[in-house]
């Protein structure tokens, strides 16, 4: 499928297509005219690189864990897995930074209710 096609399948803008080939997470073929050609599993790759970034991972790496997706083996896996680790360390820490803030943030909306005429 070209570019266009994925972008629509995938939802993600035909921009961040070629920003993903850029930094290696995304393969195509090139016609003889230079044209994009995506296969079929492209849209699931896709899909799957969007997770990962709303997840907050970097390019860098989703790059570090696609060898475990695409070839899983002993050496793939274990590298992954130490990544992985690092990733979910530090996704548990914002998540502690954002409930925190939100507690801050019903403290102080209780507060400006208080302050608030009774209706």
């Amino acid at each position: 499928m070209r570019i266009g096609e994925l972008a629509q399948r995938s939802g993600v803008s035909i921009r961040s297509l070629r920003y993903y080939e850029e930094q290696r997470l995304l393969v195509s073929e090139r016609s003889p005219r230079g044209q994009r050609h995506f296969r079929e599993e492209a849209v699931d790759r896709v899909l799957f690189v969007q997770r990962l970034y709303a997840a907050g991972l970097s390019s860098r790496t989703i790059l570090e864990l696609l060898p475990c997706v695409d070839s899983p083996s002993f050496d793939n896996s274990t590298a992954a897995l130490e990544r992985m680790a690092q990733e979910r360390e530090r996704l548990s820490a914002h998540i502690v930074e954002l409930l925190e803030t939100r507690d801050a943030l019903d403290e102080t909306m209780a507060r400006a209710r208080r302050l608030q005429p009774s209706g």
